[in-house]
């Protein structure tokens, strides 16, 4: 086992993330406001202290060695970890409860969400929420790295170190221009729809999702004549507004204050879509524990 010094100090591993970071010690220096030979003999330091070489060094580069890469990797993520607990503290001291941040895919934002952070602060004062929209992939990759603690996926499968608890199964409708001949009334089945234009949520964002989506189109017979794809559902709206296509959409993304398009419910198909809560099981954020057992 490495002894660690009781020298070593937090601004050491800031010093080293920094050359690790740049490869280069004097724009490193520069960044920290120090002088390059005083950086140097700090990074020299530690790694005498610690019985490591970090650094391969070069007449004109710096390269990190396998043991640095590995420690940038570690002091990085953990780091960050101990950024958040001074976050933590600082809102406390603040007299904040704490701070959740949340990930979440579009059609989480309508009603779930909002329904899910009004009756948890009514139990839980005082609470700092961020939300960003994200598509699925970046999500799981911001649960990972912890730039947020808890996210809203329409996902099948994820990685070992996240969990998933299904919150929102829920059929799907059609979303039609206001003038459309096609309406509930008239509504049989999707084959009526097949030589309509479609605009769909881009594959990217959920390929899950996409698939789901592509079912139903096997089902009813046809392959779609897809138009447009996007990330919003707003772009959605305002393409369907404008006679460019017809969409489908989970039903939680109905509009009721749009007077230019209609929805039909498809509640007689099979498909179904699922909204889960994801989190990083490793996420120390005591307030997600809390968001948590409230959602359960």
């Amino acid at each position: 086992m490495i002894p660690l010094s009781n020298q070593l100090e937090l601004r050491h591993l800031k010093y080293f993330l920094a050359v690790a970071e740049d490869l280069h010690f004097r724009k490193a220096a520069e960044r920290l406001y120090i002088s390059q030979p005083g950086l140097s003999r700090q990074i020299k330091q530690m790694e005498d202290d610690l019985g490591i070489v970090l650094f391969e060094r070069h007449n004109r580069k710096v390269e990190l060695t396998k043991v640095g890469a590995y420690l940038k990797d570690e002091l990085t993520r953990n780091l960050k970890n101990l950024d958040q607990i001074f976050n933590h503290a600082k809102l406390l001291n603040d007299g904040m409860g704490g701070d959740l941040k949340l990930g979440y895919v579009g059609s989480a934002i309508q009603k779930v969400i909002p329904d899910l952070l009004l009756k948890f602060r009514n139990v839980h004062e005082n609470i700092v929420f961020t939300l960003k929209e994200m598509d699925n992939n970046k999500q799981i990759e911001s649960l990972l790295s912890q730039e947020i603690d808890i996210g809203f996926v329409r996902m099948e499968r994820v990685p070992r170190h996240v969990e998933m608890l299904p919150l929102l199964t829920e059929a799907f409708c059609l979303v039609l221009p206001k003038n459309h001949p096609i309406n509930s009334s008239n509504f049989k089945n999707m084959s009526q729809l097949k030589h309509e234009s479609f605009i769909l949520f881009d594959p990217e964002y959920s390929a899950s999702y996409h698939e789901k989506v592509m079912q139903i189109f096997d089902d009813s017979g046809f392959a779609p004549i897809i138009s447009h794809n996007t990330i919003h559902a707003s772009s959605i709206y305002k393409l369907v507004e404008h006679n460019f296509g017809i969409s489908i959409v989970p039903n939680s993304l109905k509009l009721f204050d749009n007077k230019h398009i209609k929805f039909i419910d498809l509640d007689k198909i099979p498909q179904r879509t699922v909204l889960s809560v994801v989190w990083n099981k490793d996420n120390t954020n005591p307030i997600l524990e809390k968001f948590l057992e409230y959602v359960k």
